[in-house]
């Protein structure tokens, strides 16, 4: 793959470009984004080698379309009108289900490929792209069946030789799925940030007091809200279900210690640790 074009230059899409740069020293790594001074940082970065517009994307091999996922279901219609039939686009956003329904039925389907690389950092931008990214990360592939063999191929081969796993999945489970492990982590931070934030405005000590727990947990609360709240919105039956099963546990939680029940305190919390021989397996 001579010409790749990575549409969206920030974490993902830039640690992208890192990777297939290192595995193609030869190929020439196009950047695509809305904002001037990403490509800019892109380029000063060399994470990518030539600013390029929509339009160029026809003479890509590959293109990475890593932008918001309410915009990417409005432009991979576009980009697959313009394209070879030998190109291969990915995405890597993290619902499914409504970007596979809007090119279920586009005349190159089989040109494109749905993908989650389940990696990421509370950081944005080209600045917080790194090479080591995927290592030993999971990439979920929805509807494979429906994309080209030889564009599957060359797809599973670049994120094998980058170090990932890979998991097939159906759009409407991996949206289900990632709406308890992702996007439910993703809202319980940023209310955790909001409900100090405001408490602080009469406690002026409370963040003196914060350790490293409070870091840890609200880590993800310093995410783009330009991305996530897409998601949200795309997700939002199943985060809404989500959220309901969260707030039925916090609202028991909050019954006990009411009721002085800590011995039921203590079996919530020790039943909850087996979440580390379930993490340990999945490592």
């Amino acid at each position: 793959m001579k010409n790749i074009y990575i549409i969206g230059v920030g974490l993902i899409g830039g640690s992208f470009a890192l990777n297939i740069k290192k595995l193609n020293p030869d190929a020439v790594i196009y950047g695509i984004d809305n904002k001037a001074e990403h490509l800019q940082e892109a380029l000063s970065l060399n994470i990518i080698d030539k600013k390029a517009e929509i339009e160029d994307v026809e003479n890509a091999d590959l293109i990475v379309l890593a932008i918001p996922v309410d915009t990417s279901v409005i432009e991979l219609p576009k980009i697959l009108d313009n394209i070879s039939d030998d190109t291969l686009v990915i995405d890597v956003g993290s619902t499914k289900l409504d970007i596979c329904k809007a090119v279920a039925n586009h005349p190159k389907r089989r040109n494109f490929l749905a993908t989650h690389p389940i990696s990421g950092t509370e950081f944005s931008g080209p600045k917080a792209a790194f090479l080591e990214l995927f290592q030993n990360k999971t990439n979920i592939i929805c509807e494979v069946e429906q994309t080209a063999f030889k564009l599957q191929q060359k797809a599973i081969e670049l994120f094998v030789n980058i170090g990932m796993r890979i998991r097939y999945m159906n759009p409407e489970a991996h949206d289900k799925h990632i709406a308890y492990v992702s996007h439910l982590s993703h809202i319980s931070s940023f209310m955790l940030g909001k409900t100090v934030i405001n408490k602080e405005k009469n406690e002026r000590d409370i963040f003196d007091m914060a350790g490293s727990g409070f870091e840890s947990t609200v880590r993800l609360a310093k995410s783009s809200p330009e991305m996530w709240t897409p998601i949200f919105k795309q997700n939002k039956d199943n985060i809404i279900e989500t959220l309901e099963d969260y707030i039925n546990n916090l609202n028991q939680f909050k019954n006990l210690m009411e009721n002085d029940d800590f011995d039921a305190v203590f079996k919530e919390m020790k039943d909850t640790n087996h979440i580390k021989q379930i993490l340990k397996g999945i490592q």
